[in-house]
């Protein structure tokens, strides 16, 4: 009996092991104050929520007009690969209860943040948000990632073509599943299958100039699929 009480122990200790790295993993922390405090969207709110990482966080930081004047929620966390969004996204989409989410994720999958991950796997959990969105009636819209050719903090790896294999494959299953697509890859690429200086000082994250070209692309989505 004692033997099976120490198994019991180290199974439940194990467990909450486990808890507390998916926690720590997901960095639920990063938006659990400003959900809590959220009131729930009137029936005429408009709500949207835009899921993502540094780029989208980066964006409500460099044009907070964007969000303060439309009723978007952003929820982008830096460094974040779509294994960690798939985690949060209950919390910090779902749970609030929008008509439209909005993805823009793969690229930190792409720069191995969390480790390597095959490029159908980074495919897979973003059409997994997107699966878990329609099935509690929120509207998905499937962003393409930016263009890359570098990066800054990982310069052994080359993203280019897997950020254009990646924007292939989001592409085909929106036009299969009748989803809108935005193209911000074909809007902003550079002649060396990257971004150009203007639009990203580092080739990665958007300047304000980056940020112009996308507002009216993914405000005209939202637009096109509230109608």
């Amino acid at each position: 009996m004692k033997k099976y009480f120490l198994l019991l122990c180290s199974l439940v200790g194990f467990n909450s092991f486990a808890q507390d790295n998916t926690v720590a993993f997901a960095n639920f922390e990063k938006y659990e104050a400003e959900n809590k405090v959220l009131p729930a969207p009137n029936p005429t709110e408009n709500r949207v929520v835009f899921m993502g990482n540094s780029i989208t966080e980066g964006w409500k930081n460099m044009h907070p007009d964007f969000f303060e004047e439309n009723p978007y929620i952003d929820r982008g966390i830096s460094g974040q690969t779509t294994s960690q969004m798939l985690l949060r996204f209950r919390r910090d989409v779902i749970d609030l209860q929008p008509k439209v989410v909005t993805f823009l994720a793969g690229i930190n999958d792409i720069a191995e943040n969390t480790g390597p991950i095959a490029l159908e796997d980074v495919y897979g959990n973003i059409i997994s948000m997107v699966e878990l969105a329609k099935a509690n009636n929120i509207i998905p819209i499937i962003c393409s990632t930016l263009p890359a050719n570098h990066f800054p903090w990982r310069e052994r790896i080359n993203p280019t073509e897997k950020v254009i294999e990646l924007n292939q494959m989001l592409k085909a299953y929106a036009d299969k599943h009748q989803i809108v697509y935005v193209d911000y890859y074909t809007a902003m690429v550079d002649d060396k299958k990257g971004l150009s200086k203007e639009l990203a000082s580092d080739g990665v994250h958007p300047t304000s100039k980056g940020y112009d070209i996308m507002e009216p692309m993914i405000k005209e989505a939202i637009d096109k699929v509230l109608k």
